[in-house]
């Protein structure tokens, strides 16, 4: 283009200037200035970062190979475990500092103590950082901030001959010189960015100033006038334009325009109806609506059509149109948009998927998320042992036996369902289900493959299902979770018209890998939990025995699965004299571990209630147990540190003779008493310290309970919850026992448990109901002894007319021998007064009491000794026998298997 005159320039144009704002030239200039400025600027930085980033990999790796040398040198490990390193390491370790030129050379031992340090003050302190990873045996580089400075450091382990790390050499260069490194560049990159920038900016000077030339001085405003239909025209590259006029001739089509119309050459000048267009196209161009981005099938394409007046003032005139190729588009957008559903699905069984441990909603969550979404019907089917939580073989599998666990359908109720959920579920050898199974690959089948048609054949009942609901298409994809096969789920089409494709196959599969691992871990819970519950159930007393003293009924209830078995325990045991030991107890936490103490802790109660100990001295030795099993129970076997146990208990001892009743708590709830006329009390018992806790003394209680008393005891697991507190449990649990006081004791039970126990309990919850009896006073038999050998026969004949009286002459022979001993001994060595009692109860007991502490022993006696057969003929001559303290002396018993006489 020739220099435009003076003259000639448009009217209302500024006067040209150099480079003045208003140009086109001059904002040319502005804008490449400011992008000038811009690639500067980020040129330093990135320079700066650079150097930066190289000073300090260099630093890195320096310290890595001083370190590593100074780790390998000759005799580091010997110096090491010499008597004093600090005298043998430091010398090297500052002549390896400064021929290396790192900053500080570090010698420590595996608790990361300095054994030198360039700072003397720091000889003996311990090192920051993560000095147990190089305890692991692990060499590293890392950049360290904190005391005494920051710096890029590199951490070694020095081993031994066996490969055992005995110290660490740590090396480094701090920070501050990296930067200094960095600092002292700088300047020099700054002066190339800036002689960079001034020659850049002058080129920008010569370009303006040849782009002034060439558009005279024009402004913006004035140059889109002039070119504003060829800048349309030019510029439109894959957009097709079309401009029509008032009469509807076409003015101007660009290239675009006619390939995608199909113009012919000199269509310009022509009438829209004269082009050859398609009708349906032909009157969207000429209707004159205004269009944005209408969608309009012209022949095989997709084309958006913009269609825009371009009259004034509602004059009438031409119309400009738009054409853009959107077939490629929308194949894309649909291909994105289904890439986008199936990523949202996954995300969806990301979240779904594996919301607990239960196997079977793990599976039925599976199926809920692939169906409609994927396939129009699904089923689980898992290995038989899968609900028992078997550990089945690693590797695929073969002629195993599946079991539905969950399906689901478009349709309600799964109609096209062979099998029910729960029920097993019977696959032909040949079926492409178990050739999943056997080879731990999934499997594309459509309705007309061969292999389909043989499986139909063999399987009538399913092919009737396919025939019926239209089945056309199947993936069979095995649950594979570390290495193992757990079962098959099978995705199938049938109100779905388009088959699987192997993209649908690769979303089955990651479907399935996903609840895979949750269906894995279920069982896993399922077997600890399961092996946790057979072993409290083994350690719980399966069923109370018969006493005559109480009538017992118990409910144990294990907490929600998902917390797992708990530590309560309750037991009834009988003692010496007819009285029965009542226990209820409960071990802090969850698992195995908790149900193996807790049948620790029930051992040594029985084993010390065969002692005749008083409920407070038992809790105290149990006490004493206690402790001594956190002390072998180690949580850290390196550190020795001891693990812990706690527990509660509460021990009662009822005597259905007096009807006395004295009891003890270690931080147990106190038992609730229902009296016979219908009040429910707790007693008021001092609740002690929980077991473990050693060194706090227990208190024992001691009431009376009238005969059909209900005395029960329970853990806390009945009475509190998250919804509840204790008070609130209590009062609950004295209403209910008040409120049915008709019934047997399992019906009451039961009707407490189902009150107060929601359907997934957090904790453990045991209940003991016992009813107190007493015992006939005309089964009792009691005299008073003196101190006098010759009231031996008398006492000695009393008892064997008493024993007549009760039908049991056949006892009397043993019974005599027994009487003599007992009392013979009590006069002996033992202190007034004297007691016999005889008690007729499901065996005969024989008691002497004396006021005497000092408790026989039994021995083997001699040939020649005089003395020392009598305890041994007792214990031959009787079921049982033993020594019970009292407040006020000992008691020897032993008892007697009888039957009364008819």
């Amino acid at each position: 283009m020739g220099k435009q005159p003076t003259g000639d320039r448009p009217a209302g144009a500024r006067p040209p200037s150099r480079f003045g704002l208003h140009t086109v030239a001059g904002q040319a200039f502005l804008w490449q200035l400011t992008v000038l400025l811009l690639l500067a600027g980020i040129a330093v930085t990135v320079l700066v970062l650079k150097t930066s980033n190289d000073a300090q990999n260099d630093a890195r790796h320096r310290s890595l190979a001083v370190a590593a040398g100074f780790a390998h040198a000759p005799g580091l490990v010997q110096a090491l475990q010499a008597p004093d390193p600090t005298a043998l390491l430091a010398p090297l370790a500052l002549a390896a500092q400064q021929q290396s030129g790192v900053d500080f050379v570090d010698v420590l031992n595996t608790a990361g103590i300095r054994y030198t340090d360039p700072v003397p003050a720091l000889i003996g302190q311990r090192a920051q950082g993560d000095i147990e990873r190089a305890v692991a045996g692990q060499s590293f580089t890392e950049v360290f901030t904190g005391y005494p400075q920051n710096a890029v450091r590199a951490l070694v382990p020095v081993q031994d001959a066996n490969g055992k790390v005995v110290g660490l050499v740590t090396t480094g260069v701090q920070t501050t010189n990296i930067s200094a490194t960095v600092n002292r560049q700088l300047p020099v990159l700054i002066g190339v960015a800036t002689g960079a920038l001034a020659l850049s900016a002058g080129g920008a000077v010569l370009v303006s100033g040849r782009l002034r030339r060439q558009t005279h001085g024009l402004g913006p405003v004035e140059m889109t006038r002039m070119y504003e239909h060829h800048d349309a025209v030019l510029h439109a590259v894959r957009e097709g334009v079309l401009i029509l006029d008032a009469d509807r001739r076409l003015v101007l089509a660009n290239d675009e325009a006619k390939q995608l119309l199909g113009l012919r050459p000199g269509a310009e000048g022509r009438r829209l109806d004269e082009l050859g267009l398609d009708p349906a196209t032909a009157e969207l161009l000429g209707s004159g609506r205004i269009l944005t981005d209408e969608v309009h099938r012209s022949g095989d394409r997709l084309l958006a059509v913009n269609l825009r007046p371009t009259g004034d003032r509602g004059e009438p005139g031409g119309l400009v149109a738009t054409l853009r190729d959107t077939t490629e588009l929308r194949v894309v957008a649909d291909r994105a948009e289904e890439a986008q559903e199936r990523l949202r699905l996954l995300y969806d069984a990301g979240t779904r998927i594996g919301t607990t441990l239960d196997i079977v909603r793990t599976a039925q969550e599976l199926a809920d998320v692939a169906v409609p979404r994927l396939a129009d019907f699904v089923s689980v089917d898992l290995l038989e042992g899968m609900m028992r939580g078997d550990e089945p073989r690693p590797g695929p599998v073969t002629g195993a036996v599946l079991r539905r666990v969950a399906h689901r359908s478009v349709r309600a109720g799964a109609p096209e369902s062979v099998v029910r959920v729960g029920d097993a579920d019977f696959y032909p050898e040949d079926s492409p289900q178990l050739r999943s199974l056997a080879t731990g690959r999934s499997g594309l089948h459509q309705e007309q493959d061969a292999a389909v048609a043989a499986w139909l054949a063999k399987d009538p009942a399913r092919a009737a299902k396919c025939r019926t609901y239209g089945f056309h298409s199947w993936i069979a994809v095995p649950v594979v979770a570390r290495g193992t096969t757990l079962g098959v789920v099978d995705f199938v089409r049938s109100q779905h018209p388009e088959p699987f494709t192997e993209g649908d196959r690769a979303l089955a599969e990651e479907l399935v890998a996903r609840a895979a691992a949750a269906l894995d871990n279920a069982r896993r819970f399922a077997r600890e939990h399961s092996t946790a519950l057979t072993l409290q159930h083994t350690l719980l007393p399966q069923r109370l025995p018969e006493h005559s003293a109480v009538e017992a009924a118990f409910r144990y209830l294990p907490a929600d699965q998902r917390l797992g078995v708990g530590g309560d325990w309750f037991d009834v045991i009988g003692l010496s004299g007819t009285r029965v030991a009542l226990v209820v107890g409960d071990v802090v936490g969850h698992g195995i571990q908790a149900s193996a103490t807790m049948g620790q802790l029930r051992s040594a109660v029985r084993t010390l209630a065969d002692v005749d100990l008083a409920p407070d001295e038992l809790l105290t030795q149990l006490d004493d147990l206690v402790i001594r099993l956190a002390a072998d129970t180690t949580t850290d076997p390196d550190a020795g540190t001891a693990g812990e146990i706690a527990a509660t208990c509460l021990y009662a001892v009822y005597d259905p003779v007096s009807g006395r009743c004295a009891l003890a708590s270690a931080g147990h709830p106190a038992p609730a008493v229902v009296h016979p006329d219908g009040t429910t009390t707790v007693l008021d018992l001092p609740a002690g310290p929980p077991l473990g806790l050693g060194g706090l003394p227990f208190e024992a209680v001691e009431t009376v309970l009238p005969e059909g008393s209900l005395l029960a005891l329970y853990t806390d697991g009945l009475v509190t919850s998250r919804q509840r507190t204790l008070d609130t449990g209590l009062d609950l649990l004295r209403h209910l026992l008040t409120s049915s006081p008709d019934g047997s004791l399992e019906a009451r039970c039961e009707q407490v448990v189902r009150a107060l126990l929601p359907d997934h309990p957090a904790d453990d919850a045991a209940l003991l109901l016992t009813q107190v009896r007493r015992l006939d006073p005309a089964r009792i038999a009691t005299w008073a002894v003196p101190a006098d050998f010759a009231a031996v026969a008398t006492v000695r004949a009393d008892a064997v007319r008493r024993l007549s009286e009760w039908g049991l002459a056949e006892a009397a022979f043993v019974t005599e021998l027994v009487v003599s001993e007992l009392v013979t001994n009590a006069i002996r060595y033992g202190v007034e007064p004297i007691e016999l009692r005889l008690i007729h109860d499901r065996t005969l007991i024989c008691e002497v009491s004396d006021a005497s502490n000092t408790a026989p022993h039994l021995r083997r006696a001699r040939m020649f000794d005089e003395g020392g057969r009598g305890l041994l003929l007792v214990a031959q001559l009787t079921e049982h026998w033993g020594t019970r303290q009292g407040p006020h002396g000992k008691t020897i018993w032993c008892e007697q298997v009888v039957e009364a006489e008819n």
